[in-house]
């Protein structure tokens, strides 16, 4: 993914994955899944009474027809996770803009 993200000017060397945990719905005002399977797990994590909004990604791209990015590490399709990514991250900034 980095080699593909590197040819889109894109430097993804200083990112490290962690795992969702609970404080995080007090610590962001949105919160993005990649399918529905992240977003049930976050959804587990959610604590009673919190409000912060929890979105597919792919809703911010519905001219994309994807439910979901499919995860480059299996598919090795890193271009066409990246693809789905940039289409669903304007929508995005185009909803938060709105």
């Amino acid at each position: 993914m980095q080699v593909a993200a590197k040819g889109r000017d894109i430097d993804l060397s200083d990112l490290r994955a962690r795992q969702f945990c609970a404080a995080d719905f007090d610590r962001f005002d949105l919160i993005i899944g990649m399918d529905a399977n992240n977003i049930a797990d976050i959804e587990d994590l959610r604590p009673m009474g919190n409000d912060t909004p929890v979105h597919l990604l792919t809703a911010f791209a519905p001219e994309t027809g994807a439910d979901h990015v499919p995860d480059p590490y299996y598919t090795r399709n890193f271009d066409g996770a990246l693809d789905l990514i940039e289409a669903a991250v304007e929508g995005l900034t185009a909803h938060l803009d709105a």
